[in-house]
């Protein structure tokens, strides 16, 4: 059964395992400013993190541990959503991963390994059980020249400087 265009998030009949790089936005559950807090002082604009942030941080950070040939080109982490790049970069067609994970894993796979991994640490570190962090989905975008990858590198860095502006913004 095909679902209804508007329903479909992913670009139809591409696959999210070759190498490019991909602009990826991952969502809180019903968008709670759980992951920091923007602090705006002498000209500078940044996401102060919460616990449960810089686990967020931590496993953004450590992806390639996780995955060969996978890294974050540049992210930033807001209140309630995390924005970054991730770059796919496998040296061969035959894609070479650990005995547990599929050899070429998609870009859904790694989305959803950095949510579990992220949700599984900050529960444990705050106590919580079966707290759910990010939403059932994730945005994005494939990357697929210069010009459109700078844009986004600097929407990255800026995210935090126009967050009163973003369309994920919650007054808190």
């Amino acid at each position: 059964m095909d679902l209804p265009k508007r329903k479909r998030i992913r670009l139809e009949g591409y696959d999210y395992s070759q190498n490019g790089a991909y602009f990826i936005t991952i969502c809180t559950q019903n968008r709670e400013c759980l992951l920091g807090d923007i602090i705006v002082g002498q000209g500078l604009c940044s996401c102060r993190l919460s616990k449960s942030g810089n686990d967020v941080k931590q496993e953004i950070e450590n992806i390639d541990t996780h995955f060969s040939g996978i890294h974050i080109d540049k992210y930033v982490i807001m209140p309630n959503h995390v924005h970054m790049i991730l770059v796919l970069r496998r040296q061969s067609v035959l894609c070479v991963g650990r005995q547990e994970q599929s050899p070429c894993p998609t870009v859904g796979d790694i989305i959803c390994a950095v949510k579990s991994l992220s949700t599984k640490t900050a529960n444990k570190n705050d106590g919580v059980i079966g707290r759910k962090i990010w939403q059932y989905r994730f945005y994005d975008h494939i990357i697929r020249n210069e010009q459109e990858y700078q844009k986004i590198w600097e929407y990255i860095d800026t995210n935090p400087l126009k967050w009163s502006e973003d369309c994920f913004y919650v007054q808190g």
